[in-house]
């Protein structure tokens, strides 16, 4: 009988509409609920089987059509391997026979492209999904089901796509005993006690959500890297991780600490130079190509916050990464080389340094050797302007590198789509070689190309810690793909995709989405103002500290608020640091009058009575940004409120209080900002805005010492 009353409440369940059955986020945007009558009928004529021969992979994609299809249209297609009838939906290869005979135009679209077509074979009417190899056809399949899940026609296909970017792939910044620095979603969810015994099945969805996007690689271990993680038994683990990725095209990557030929090997010395340590890397690579033939390669982080290098032994950043991009090359091995540098001892505008060290060694890197350049100079902040080393090393591939993790944006509970930010710093004109020189561009333009985003990813049921982070790991993937894409766009598939296709649910989502960006930076960092966050955790209104050793770990460094004015001098007057753009951005940057008026106070220091082009002084505006921000958390707030009903209500309510956790932290980032500026500025608030809830003091008196993600 209980078993019978059980199998009874299944049934139950999975007949409730979408809207009232809970859901914990754990299906990402692969959810394949079931699609409307009107649309079911549509679809199932033209879904009938599934026509596939191959590999594992090629496996994998008929698999992944069969599950979408008895999600959303509610019956199971048929798999064969020869067409039946009409309405077949035929997987393969260039080499297929059932494909070869097509004459499909695959030759462009390289080993990950693909093409889906309506077609006929045999006098059926059948849609193909064709690559030149089986991961191209996997894409083919999630994009087919994503037409699906967006409720598109199917009739008369003609499409065809390939990533404009090579290496695309997650930055896990996981330490080897689960703690994950920056992350906000839980532990690591590479269990690295269990492995290699137990694979975990969450790995093959991890697999599955980043096929479904076109990533093609995971780094797993942090930038602040230890070497034990290239000791054998650790190796017999990332072994086990690289068998579950293979079949989704996905290859595993680890970070190299410079210094293990001393740690691991007994060496006295990691000078790249040194024809004993390049012997012991050569030796360590083969290693790792004998129990992962499919290994990516290296990421490193050298020279950076204490993490050791080849400046420790008088040789240059190129010098230490051509001597592990040597050891990679027989494997076709890539090594990603980080130009997040900066020093203590160095006493130049910290906006200027990675310049200052990469530029020159334009061209001396290996072929097989990518500089991981971050989105802006500075550190993943809410708004910085592009990178300067875009469009600065010609002879160099660069790949960018931006957080998808919100270290700086409010962590897993503020709303925070980051596609208007990185849509914002890709389609950013460098001007070299000349007008129309995008980052994009320049990224899409090197021998090797890629871009890199430092993962959000724990373990969390729902994966991020908030339903809405999803959407940057979706839309991370998307603009890896296509570097030229859209915010929006994107913002409507994954809302769609992850909360039904109701217009009246998607349309308030999308808008909230594309607005909340913006309303970070009013409340956090507006007109250009930068890294104000809190000491070490980036936890909250930190813009008084100024006792910490170094003076860059200040927020006073990069404010620069005094009586006269508020903003830090990159002019040719200050830093110069305009003067490593070219020179038609330098004189953008340069000019009070023309610089965009986002990145007024990144550039300059301006009085306080500065008329801005609204006619309010300086300090006026700031505050008006301010209460901007606010009020557009307030505004998303009331968006979501009559969402209720129309969404599962697990999930409506986390995003409901985690809004009410936004607001409340945007009035503290909003009055503690203003009450420490007004101390500054001694300047009154501008009529009909109110004065902050509390004095001074009181918000210096806060501390968040266990903020999650600052490490131990």
């Amino acid at each position: 009988m209980r078993q019978l009353l059980a199998f009874v409440l299944l049934l139950l369940g999975a007949a409730l509409p979408a809207s009232v059955r809970a859901e914990t986020g754990y299906d990402l945007w692969l959810r394949y609920q079931p699609v409307e009558a009107q649309w079911r009928d549509r679809y199932a004529a033209l879904v009938t089987q599934v026509t596939a021969a191959g590999g594992t992979t090629m496996l994998v994609a008929a698999g992944e059509l069969r599950r979408g299809v008895a999600g959303m249209l509610g019956y199971d297609p048929v798999r064969r391997e020869t067409v039946i009838g009409d309405g077949a939906v035929v997987l393969g290869t260039a080499q297929s026979p059932l494909i070869a005979p097509l004459g499909l135009p695959l030759a462009k679209l390289g080993r990950e492209g693909y093409l889906i077509r309506s077609a006929a074979i045999g006098g059926k009417r059948v849609t193909v999904i064709a690559g030149n190899a089986e991961i191209g056809v996997l894409y083919g399949v999630f994009r087919f089901l994503k037409l699906i899940q967006t409720r598109q026609s199917l009739d008369d296909l003609d499409i065809s796509d390939a990533p404009r970017l090579a290496v695309r792939v997650l930055n896990h910044w996981d330490n080897l005993d689960r703690y994950v620095e920056r992350g906000y979603a839980g532990q690591s969810i590479w269990d690295w006690q269990k492995l290699p015994g137990h694979k975990d099945s969450r790995y093959t969805d991890y697999a599955r959500a980043n096929a479904s996007i076109g990533i093609n690689g995971t780094v797993l271990t942090n930038v602040n890297a230890n070497a034990d993680v290239l000791r054998p038994e650790w190796l017999a683990r990332v072994k086990a991780l690289a068998e579950v990725f293979r079949p989704y095209g996905i290859k595993v990557y680890l970070t190299a600490r410079f210094s293990a030929p001393i740690e691991l090997g007994g060496l006295k010395t990691a000078d790249p130079l040194d024809p004993q340590v390049a012997r012991w890397w050569k030796d360590k690579v083969d290693e790792i190509y004998r129990a992962i033939p499919d290994f990516g390669g290296f990421l490193v982080k050298a020279n950076s916050e204490g993490q050791p290098g080849p400046s420790d032994y008088k040789r240059t950043h190129a010098e230490g990464a051509n001597m592990l991009a040597d050891a990679l090359a027989p494997h076709k091995g890539v090594l990603m080389w980080r130009a997040f540098v900066y020093a203590a001892e160095n006493p130049d505008d910290r906006h200027k340094q990675a310049y200052t060290e990469f530029q020159p060694l334009d061209g001396k890197f290996r072929d097989n050797v990518l500089v991981q350049v971050k989105n802006g100079a500075i550190d993943f902040q809410p708004r910085e302007p592009f990178h300067p080393l875009f469009g600065a090393m010609p002879k160099t591939p660069l790949m960018m590198e931006v957080q998808i993790t919100k270290e700086y944006l409010g962590f897993a509970t503020h709303l925070a789509y980051l596609g208007p930010l990185w849509e914002e710093a890709l389609q950013a004109d460098t001007f070299r070689p000349g007008k129309g020189s995008t980052v994009a561009k320049v990224l899409e333009s090197g021998a090797a190309t890629g871009m890199a985003g430092v993962a959000n990813i724990g373990s969390d049921v729902n994966w991020s810690g908030s339903q809405f982070d999803q959407a940057n790991w979706y839309a991370f993937g998307r603009f890896a793909w296509d570097p030229q894409a859209k915010a929006e766009p994107i913002a409507r598939d994954w809302a769609a995709m992850t909360w039904g296709n109701d217009p009246a649910v998607t349309g308030p989502i999308v808008r909230m989405m594309m607005e909340s960006r913006e309303a970070v930076v009013d409340y956090m960092t507006p007109l250009g103002l930068g890294h104000l966050m809190a000491t070490g955790h980036h936890y909250g209104p930190g813009p008084w500290i100024a006792d910490l050793a170094r003076p860059e770990w200040n927020p006073v460094y990069y404010h620069k608020a005094d009586a006269r004015g508020i903003g830090f001098d990159r002019t040719a007057t200050g830093t110069n640091a305009v003067g490593q753009y070219a020179p038609e951005v330098a004189a953008r940057f340069g000019d009070r009058k023309r610089v965009p008026e986002q990145f007024l106070l990144w550039f300059h220091h301006v009085p306080w009575d500065y008329r801005t082009r609204s006619g309010w002084t300086l300090w006026d505006e700031l505050i008006v940004r301010y209460d901007r921000g606010v009020a557009a958390v307030e505004a998303m707030q009331a968006a979501w409120k009559p969402l209720a009903g129309k969404v599962d209500a697990r999930r409506w309510e986390e995003v409901r209080d985690f809004l009410a956790i936004q607001r409340d932290e945007a009035g503290w980032w909003r009055d503690a900002s203003i009450a420490y500026f007004q101390s500054v500025s001694k300047r009154p608030l501008p009529a009909g805005h109110a004065a902050p809830a509390h004095d001074l003091d009181w918000y210096k008196a806060i501390r968040t010492p266990y903020a999650p993600g600052n490490g131990k």
